[in-house]
């Protein structure tokens, strides 16, 4: 491992690990629906961080698998869209109701 895959690793740590700091001390400032997905949607992608980082180490627990790809792969990334797109469908369906 060079050094600039070691800066790579902790860059992705830090920057993932302050955005879902401040995530979670928003979320225990606030009980708004919308900004609550979001702050799961960045934990979700700093888990998805951490999964990645240790995947790249060789170190998985990956039982299960849909064909050769396995199941958490597939489901990390599409977690965190997933929580973003209903915060925004949330706040989409709050701006037309106030109409």
């Amino acid at each position: 491992m060079d050094v600039g895959e070691i800066v790579f690793i902790v860059s992705r740590l830090t920057t993932g690990a302050l955005a879902a700091f401040f995530a979670i001390m928003l979320w225990s400032k606030t009980r708004d629906i919308a900004w609550m997905l979001m702050v799961i949607g960045t934990i979700a992608a700093y888990i998805e961080t951490v999964y990645s980082i240790l995947v790249l180490f060789g170190i998985t627990g990956d039982q299960v698998s849909i064909g050769s790809v396995p199941v958490a792969a597939i489901l990390l990334p599409n977690l965190r869209t997933g929580f973003f797109i209903a915060a925004f469908v949330v706040m989409v369906i709050r701006k037309l109701r106030r109409r």
